[in-house]
């Protein structure tokens, strides 16, 4: 069963910070730009701990990690950061917009108990990359502790911790955060015990899904391996044997899901709709008197209408098109959770056994992804749809992994709301 425990977090100071000021954005989409103006936004600002700065002077004694420990146990001793006196889960709500609408995304963070990916109760979907995680190591080697959240899901239609937030966020919240698009971030402690072991009951036969983190995740498990290979492991309740997440029920609106589109290179032996045609149904989107972004518009609008359907611009034509499975047998040796998958279908059918590809880049934006296209060495952009909610509890289930960058769930949690020190 999943343990879920409270724990005694460390927080920014309100009377000696501002909030807005000190937090920042998950490391691994804080852009080299974006990490100096956090540097200058304020002196106390999370990303100096969490994704800090080389310099050239660097050793083995002197460096962005030792770095990162010293600010944490320096801001602690000016009481910049706090130490909450009494175990606690802390109740986090984020109220956006997308698209014109307003929404909201809640949960809470807790500190989850560290097993074996898909031996218990927590489960991953996507397939992760080594050097984020050499990285997300150093910081816990050096800081021992978690900064920055990992997001997960999990399904109970009883709601008994979501009508527990929902009663405690008609308080007042002890840090409120903008961030750059004007999202409200809010948090409230959960420390009396009738909620907590409320909360705990609920969440002990549920399955957890990582919904993003999966490196911090599993540089968590290693962290616990090396203490216990350091025979710092004797119980098996030390902090270190639990990783700082956010739990967000699934059966809770305002979860949103975006795509990450494909921005791709092609052998130019290999003619694109002639690879594709016995399979997809393409059709050119007609651009005449329409702008760019209206034909993408438009592309968008169709793609929606059909399974597996995608859309694509071609650089040689300056066309948008959309690419539409026809139902043939696409001969994949795939368990179904992942044959019925958008993102699957694309990279491993179309790219890997009918276009070839072997290298190809992301990009959230679609009018960015275009213009990378055109100045770049690249023949081709293909757009996803979203990738549903069910689906990552299916795959996770079933013990299987979506490509890198299937699931994009938006808004980000902010790093620094809570730390959990070991």
């Amino acid at each position: 069963m999943a343990e879920i425990i409270p724990f005694k977090g460390i927080l920014y100071n309100p009377d000696k910070v501002d909030a807005s000021s000190t937090m920042a954005p998950p490391y691994d989409i804080v852009t080299p730009e974006f990490k100096e103006e956090l540097y200058k936004r304020d002196p106390h600002n999370i990303i100096r701990i969490d994704f800090g700065k080389d310099s050239d002077d660097d050793n083995e004694h002197e460096n962005r990690y030792t770095r990162a420990a010293g600010y944490l146990s320096g801001w602690l001793e000016e009481g910049v950061l706090i130490h909450d006196r009494e175990p606690s889960f802390y109740c986090y709500e984020i109220r956006y917009e997308i698209n014109g609408q307003a929404k909201k995304t809640r949960g809470f963070l807790g500190a989850v108990k560290i097993e074996e990916l898909g031996s218990g109760k927590v489960h991953p979907h996507e397939m992760t990359y080594s050097k984020p995680k050499s990285d997300r190591l150093n910081i816990l080697r050096y800081c021992s502790a978690n900064t920055s959240p990992i997001f997960s899901l999990y399904s109970s239609r009883e709601k008994l911790a979501s009508s527990i937030l929902e009663d405690i966020v008609k308080e007042p919240p002890v840090i409120e955060a903008k961030n750059g698009d004007g999202f409200s971030h809010r948090l409230w402690r959960i420390s009396d015990s009738t909620s907590i072991e409320t909360i705990k009951k609920e969440l002990s036969d549920k399955d957890v899904f990582i919904a993003d983190g999966h490196h911090r995740y599993e540089t968590a498990l290693t962290f616990k391996k090396e203490m216990e290979e350091k025979g710092l492991g004797k119980t098996g309740d030390e902090s270190f044997n639990y990783v700082l997440m956010f739990l967000s029920n699934m059966e809770d609106e305002g979860l949103t899901l975006l795509p990450t589109h494909r921005i791709v290179e092609i052998d130019s032996d290999i003619k694109i709709k002639e690879a594709i045609n016995k399979y997809f149904d393409i059709r050119k989107i007609s651009s005449e008197g329409m702008s760019e972004e209206q034909a993408r518009e438009q592309m968008f609008e169709a793609m929606q209408n059909n399974a597996h359907s995608f859309g694509m611009f071609l650089t040689n034509t300056g066309s948008y098109y959309t690419l539409s499975f026809n139902g043939s047998d696409i001969e994949a040796n795939l368990p179904e959770c992942l044959r019925s998958l958008d993102v699957t279908v694309l990279h491993k059918f179309m790219f890997e056994r009918l276009l070839k590809i072997d290298h190809y880049e992301y990009e959230m934006d679609s009018c960015i992804a275009v213009e990378r296209a055109k100045k770049g060495s690249f023949e081709a952009v293909f757009f996803l749809n979203s990738t549903k909610i069910h689906d990552v509890k299916e795959v996770a289930l079933a013990g299987q992994r979506m490509p890198p960058k299937s699931t994009y769930f938006y808004p980000k949690l902010l790093t620094g709301m809570v730390i959990y020190k070991f």
